[in-house]
Order: structure tokens, then sequence, then C-alpha cells
């Protein structure tokens, strides 16, 4: 969804008076309410997976008097192809996938040599066939509405008075993206000693890494972290990552937030790479280590020893985090 964004700017700037409703899961549209480019939500009832021929036969049926002029399908599945043409929408663009002659009447075939980024198979949707794959285009940039801060800060007993890290050690892909806990427990407690404070974010399934992590921290370390992991809305974790100073993370989805966030961001890669889908921002440090067997793109290391993340060693992504702060500061005082 993230990367959608750069898709909806994109037909913004090429019909400037075109209206976006965007079909999407409950679970998404806190994400979509931070786009101005997004006109109205439309709400997708049916989950991952889910075919229900009947459920989306009628929420086609129910979009046909919206007067939609084009539908452009970004999942390549057969059955995502379903809704636009029960809904007779003139105009149906996506890549061709699960073989959907008839159901998108303005298909593309995909050289994924010239389209290596995911981003970039997107925005090609905004063009004729054939035009040639962008190298250039608007990144991510959530606009987030800070005014019930002081609120938002009450409700998690959280204050600004130091800088914040966050932290967000989970991944939701599987354990083989996760960096070790006691890794970044090492991070937040140099942090710590700098004078910052720390927020560990997530959802619920990684309370507990995220619990992990604290216990590795010394107890006089432990007053500065707070653990937010499963406590926190979607819309709740933009809103907090909005007021902190720097985000580190494994590659997952808060990654794609804290860079559309304009956050300084450093990203631990090891069994995944960035090449397919990179967090879309210039304040960036990625870290990773070269191994024969790396990325594997795997839920779980197939050899065990799941080094790719273990050989990263702390000192790494402290030097790297350093690194993006002194580029940061050092900007800010230029303007």
């Amino acid at each position: 969804m993230m990367m959608a964004q750069s898709l909806f700017k994109c037909l913004k700037i090429r019909n400037p008076e075109s209206e976006i409703h965007v079909l999407a899961s409950p679970w998404t549209q806190d994400l979509l309410r931070q786009m101005p480019e997004v006109n109205q939500i439309i709400n997708m009832p049916l989950g991952h997976g889910v075919f229900a021929l009947k459920e989306r036969y009628q929420l086609g049926k129910s979009l046909r008097n919206a007067g939609y002029e084009q539908a452009i399908l970004l999942p390549n599945s057969f059955k995502s192809a379903l809704i636009p043409f029960f809904a007779k929408i003139p105009l149906r663009t996506g890549w061709r996938g699960e073989m959907r002659y008839g159901l998108i009447n303005d298909y593309r075939l995909l050289n994924k040599k010239n389209y290596p980024l995911m981003v970039q198979r997107y925005l090609a949707l905004a063009f004729e066939k054939n035009a040639p794959p962008l190298t250039e285009f608007l990144f991510p940039e959530l606009v987030v509405d800070l005014s019930e801060k002081n609120h938002l800060l009450e409700k998690f007993s959280l204050d600004l008075n130091k800088p914040v890290l966050v932290i967000c050690p989970g991944a939701e892909y599987g354990p083989s993206k996760r960096w070790p806990e006691h890794y970044y427990a090492e991070v937040a407690a140099e942090k710590i000693r700098q004078g910052w404070q720390v927020w560990l974010m997530g959802s619920a399934k990684d309370k507990q890494v995220t619990d992990s992590l604290i216990n590795f921290l010394s107890e006089d370390q432990k007053p500065f972290v707070h653990n937010l992991a499963g406590a926190t809305s979607l819309l709740q974790a933009i809103q907090l990552m909005a007021l902190s100073q720097a985000v580190v993370t494994n590659d997952s989805g808060l990654m794609h937030i804290a860079a559309a966030l304009k956050l300084p961001l450093v990203v631990v890669y090891g069994s995944t790479s960035p090449e397919h889908t990179p967090p879309l921002t210039h304040q960036i440090q990625i870290v990773t280590k070269d191994f024969d067997c790396s990325p594997c793109f795997e839920r779980e290391c197939p050899k065990i020893h799941n080094n790719c993340m273990k050989e990263l060693f702390p000192d790494t992504v402290i030097s790297a985090l350093n690194q993006l702060l002194s580029k940061s500061t050092l900007i800010a005082s230029r303007l």
C-alpha cells in the first residue's frame, strides 16, 4: 500500500482533476487516510485468499453507478480482477498475472528485467502500453495529523523530554528476517547512554520479541524503553512514529511507513533484499552482509545457522545510525 502511493501521486500529476478511490482491506485504510491523493476508500470485506464469487459479484454490482472510467489492478491474482469486471468499468488495466484475459481489457506483459522494482510496476499502469519504465518518481509521503499528539502521549504514558529512537524488531514474514533481540538491545542501550529514549513498535505477534529485547537491558536502562508492540492501532503507530527522531528496523511493513514519514532510517537486511521492494527514501542506511546463501527469501533459515543476521553485529548498525543522524543534523543546520 505504501508503494501504491507513488502511483496515486503520478495519477494526480497526470490528471489533477481525477478522483482516486481505493478498494482496500480494513487494516490498510489507516494508511490511505494519511494520503492526500486518495479521495475515497471503498471497504474490501473479503480477506486475503478468499474467493467468494457471490460476494465479489455483489460488490462489483454495487459500484456500477459510481461512474468509474478506469480500474487499475495492483494485485496479479485472477480473483482481484473480478470486482472491476462485475462493476462494468470500461477500462480495466493491469499486468496479465493469472491469465486474466477478458477480465482485464488493458493488460500488460511484464518483463521483470525492465521493471525490477515493484513500485515501477505499479507506476507503469498509469501510462500507455510500452511506455518506458520510470527511473525517477515521487516517493510515498504520509501526511500525519498531530493535533492530538498530547492526548496520544498521555494515553501511552509517553513524553518527548528526550529524543526518541523507534525500534521495530519484529517481522511478520518469519524469523529469518529478524535481527537478534540482544543485538537490538545493544543499539537501544547505546542510544540510552547518549541521552535518548527508545519506543518499541510492532504488532501483538511481536510482543514476545520486544519483551525479550527489554530483558537484555540493565535495570537502570529499562525505564527509558517503552514497549508499544500490540498496544497501538496502526494509525496510532504512525502518529507516534512521526514524533521520533530515527528508526531502526528489520525489513517489514513499519520500515515502509518510517520511509514515508521521512525519518532517518536504518534497515537490517539478511534473508531478503532491497532490490525489489526497497524503502523509498533518501535518509537511509541499509546494513547487510553478503553470503553465498543470501538472500534466500525463506521464512526460516534453510541452513539453520541464520548467519546473514548473526554476522551483522550491533556496532555496524550503531555506526550506520550515528552517521545518518550526523548527516541529518548537518542538513538541518544548513537549512
